[in-house]
């Protein structure tokens, strides 16, 4: 198999890579991560206008890419930047909308920021196990129920929420404006936002959402997982740099072979988790993709907490302080698990599909 990208992802790949490293350097995104909105609107327009958000849609969408692979690449390089825009929002949004046949073009052009709501506080994975339920009003629907971490949340104009209908999950539209919110930073940087249904009004854009509502969340750990290959291999590249400057005893401590061998397991991890995330970028859009994305998700949740706490214990005290950027990295690293599924959660589906 050629894993080698196409010119187009290439040119994708070298142009984020270019903006974030200049645009999105280490103290601009501290100031903007931790601070109300918990973003950079100037810089979410900049992103849209490279693309950036045109490649998460395919052709017959109003995109450019759209694929697995498109996905990767995108939010590889956020990863590598500790980019905090709300860009996983807008491509689950993207691919519900897209099954939805909604009007792709305010979502693409990063004219309105879209968030996804499905989660709750005793329903934190399975759209199948809601409590918020829709019933029809006029001409309408209005929303009863709450939904919890909502990621992008603290920017969205427009809300797409899961709720139950007729005894199945629904997807409808939300405007932030019929909706109270309470919106709140991450400990790892970025904005979420608690969102409180109470006969809200809202319109209906699937009355069986099910199968749609699992694509955008396969879609959303494939992005999630390609975050963690750029965070850990930043992290690993600092890493690896600090050993060869700091000295012990007079001699670098990569010298050193313990030390070696730890940096070459973290590698090890990196590596394996970077093949993981190609074959879900090439299963997405297949019968396997839920499999494919919760064994993903399962082994890079692990690989990612322990090139976490390793590059920490690599570099002693230093790595715990505000102002060195592994501390940063290995918090995402960290609570990027958490979204989506955790590694138990994703493990359990694994045991369950193989049971099955």
């Amino acid at each position: 198999m050629d894993f080698t990208l196409t010119d187009d992802r290439r040119m994708l790949k070298d142009t984020l890579s270019r903006y974030l490293s200049d645009k999105y350097g280490m103290e601009h995104r501290n100031k903007v991560a931790y601070e109300t909105p918990y973003h950079d609107p100037a810089k979410w327009a900049e992103l849209a206008e490279l693309g950036a958000l045109f490649a998460l849609a395919p052709e017959d969408k109003g995109g450019f890419g759209g694929q697995g692979f498109d996905i990767s690449v995108v939010f590889e390089e956020l990863g590598r930047a500790l980019c905090p825009e709300p860009v996983l929002g807008s491509l689950m949004a993207a691919r519900l909308l897209g099954a939805a046949g909604g009007d792709m073009e305010p979502l693409l052009s990063g004219e309105v920021i879209h968030a996804v709501a499905v989660d709750e506080l005793d329903a934190p994975y399975d759209p199948a196990d809601m409590a918020a339920t829709a019933e029809a009003k006029g001409d309408g629907h209005v929303l009863s129920g709450r939904k919890t971490a909502v990621y992008g949340g603290q920017a969205a104009q427009v809300f797409l929420v899961a709720a139950m209908l007729n005894g199945k999950p629904a997807l409808f539209e939300v405007q932030a404006g019929d909706a109270q919110t309470v919106t709140y930073g991450m400990m790892d940087g970025g904005g979420a936002a608690e969102l409180m249904l109470d006969a809200t009004p809202a319109k209906l854009l699937m009355a069986d959402a099910g199968d749609a509502l699992a694509d955008a969340q396969n879609a959303g750990v494939l992005a999630l997982c390609s975050e963690a290959v750029g965070l850990m291999e930043v992290t690993h590249a600092i890493t690896v740099d600090y050993m060869k400057q700091r000295k012990q005893f007079g001699v670098p401590i990569g010298k050193f072979q313990v030390l070696q061998h730890r940096a070459v397991d973290m590698l090890t991890e990196i590596e394996q988790a970077r093949s993981m995330v190609i074959k879900l970028a090439s299963e997405l859009d297949g019968p396997e993709a839920g499999r494919f994305a919760a064994m993903t998700k399962a082994l890079i949740g692990e690989a990612a907490r322990l090139v976490a706490e390793e590059a920490i214990q690599m570099h002693g005290g230093i790595a715990m302080t505000w102002e060195y950027p592994v501390s940063h990295y290995a918090k995402r690293l960290v609570m990027l698990d958490h979204q989506l599924g955790d590694t138990d959660h994703h493990l359990g589906r694994v045991i369950e599909g193989y049971a099955a």
